[in-house]
């Protein structure tokens, strides 16, 4: 067996856990096997927030904080890490954490059972901002609590709290520190033989988990270099491949499935970069979405709504493109935007490696061209060109937080007014993510006008058999698919007050 001890820091020691399942969740392990029952479990689904968590690791110099959610986040993955939970922010002397103490000032907590989890999405917020010397505002503690839900409709006295914490007394991580022992972990990861660490901590199972302990052959394999990865995936064929376990999680817990073998692409080294070039940005197959997004962002700035829509930031923090591409959800956001880009990825085996369009790689629903030996490595997003014009937009029930009933990405590069190519991405009308090359052919060629647009909008009405399903209805998506053509031709001629985007409550801060 393999990786079946996880080590990691909690409270400034180092704790081993040691014959822990591959597929043990960190909420699982966190409640039965460490009492640390302050972490709820709301949803087991990565939606409500409750189970939030912190983690950190080591980013350069600095250390990088993470709020994510334990109830769909593997036991394993918190391997080299450092973790926080709701239970570790008070200090010694039960002085409160400025997280804990500004939510008490504000009278943020109602019923209490997400209390916990909002309280850890604001440790996580206090550590990115306030502790680098950055204001958090009402914009930015909306944004960064959009993975939390409160049921008691609680919202306005904990957004409060979340922007007074500055003031409070400062509670200090020592980083340098911290940073030296995470650096301690990986080279005990490295070593050929055990180290023996500052804290061992053996499981205490509750009764009816026996059965969760790890049985012969069961592995959870997670290596550190892509060529070591590519040699596992051969040697493993059987593994199911994880990296955020965003669905994953999903079979674990609301399917009920088991894993005897698991490999995480996550700690392979390369796959975590990403790499800019002259024509196209590359993003490793293992780099979280949210910083994936950032990235596109940073080359074109209309899509900071839709990154900040992907998911709520725990999940945007655990999940990957890589993975959100692998998994080829119809319903997935990042397929019809990278498909309006032109984007490519980069399959990889120890025999090779194969480059293809990213809608060349689903064959049917859930299923891909990958061979059992081969990994989604690269996704490559071309840079943005003269004349290009492009939105994405996506429709779903909630704002924020939700699943797409209908994801539409529309790309289109103009000269002196003529459409020269369209490239248009498409998601929940079919059993795959697909392009609307009817629509395309439409545009490409013509004046860039209200009627084109109405040509388009019908093509694409016209192109897909939507079904229909608790999202919405075949008819729904049918018919807000054209509508999003329009509100693309509106949007080109600058108008804006016609979408959520533009709407901000009054006293509402930048």
């Amino acid at each position: 067996m393999k990786h079946q001890t996880i080590r990691f820091i909690r409270r400034g020691a180092v704790q081993s856990l040691h014959n822990i399942a591959p597929d043990r969740t960190l909420l699982d392990l966190l409640r039965e096997d460490l009492a640390c029952t302050g972490t709820k479990e709301g949803c087991g689904e990565g939606d409500c927030g409750a189970c939030t968590v912190v983690l950190a690791e080591a980013d350069g110099e600095q250390l990088r904080f993470r709020a994510v959610n334990s109830c769909i986040r593997l036991a394993h993955s918190i391997d080299g890490k450092a973790l926080w939970t709701v239970e570790d922010l008070a200090g010694a002397d039960g002085r409160l954490h400025p997280a804990q103490e500004a939510m008490v000032r504000c009278h943020a907590s109602q019923c209490g059972f997400c209390t916990p989890g909002f309280v850890m999405s604001l440790f996580g917020m206090y550590q990115t901002h306030v502790a680098r010397g950055q204001a958090i505002g009402r914009a930015l503690a909306q944004q960064e609590l959009s993975g939390n839900l409160c049921r008691c409709t609680g919202y306005r006295p904990i957004l409060d709290a979340a922007q007074p914490m500055a003031g409070l007394p400062r509670t200090a991580i020592d980083e340098g520190v911290l940073l030296v022992q995470l650096r301690q972990l990986g080279q005990v990861a490295d070593a050929p033989a055990p180290v023996s660490s500052a804290i061992a901590v053996a499981p205490a199972r509750q009764p009816g988990h026996a059965d969760l302990a790890p049985g012969p052959g069961q592995a959870y394999l997670a290596p550190r270099t892509l060529a070591a990865l590519l040699q596992a995936r051969a040697a493993h064929p059987d593994a199911q491949v994880v990296a955020g376990c965003t669905d994953v999680g999903l079979w674990i817990t609301k399917q009920h499935r088991r894993f005897d073998k698991l490999l995480d692409v996550t700690r392979a080294a390369e796959l975590r970069r990403i790499e800019r070039y002259p024509h196209h940005v590359a993003i490793g197959a293992a780099v979280p979405l949210h910083d994936a997004y950032a990235a596109l962002v940073r080359d074109r700035p209309q899509l900071q709504v839709f990154a900040n829509r992907f998911a709520g930031l725990p999940v945007r923090n655990s999940g990957t493109l890589g993975g959100n591409v692998a998994n080829g959800s119809p319903i997935g956001d990042s397929m019809p935007l990278l498909i309006a880009l032109g984007t490519n990825v980069v399959l990889m085996s120890t025999r090779g490696h194969r480059d293809m369009p990213l809608e060349a790689l689903y064959t049917g629903y859930r299923q891909n061209v990958m061979a059992a030996d081969e990994l989604l490595a690269w996704v490559k997003v071309p840079l943005p060109v003269d004349g290009e014009t492009m939105r994405v937009y996506k429709i779903s029930k909630r704002f924020d937080d939700d699943i797409s009933a209908l994801c539409l990405a529309v790309n289109l590069r103009l000269e002196a007014g003529q459409v020269v190519h369209a490239s248009i991405g498409v998601g929940g009308v079919a059993a795959t993510p697909v392009r609307a090359r009817r629509a395309e052919a439409v545009l490409t060629g013509g004046q860039w006008s209200a009627e084109l647009a109405r040509q388009a909008a019908d093509a694409l009405r016209s192109e897909f058999q939507p079904i229909s399903d608790m999202r919405a209805s075949a008819a729904y998506r049918t018919e807000v698919l054209g509508n999003l053509m329009h509100r693309f031709w509106l949007e080109s001629q600058g108008t804006q007050a016609i979408n959520l985007e533009s709407f901000a409550l009054q006293g509402d801060d930048a």
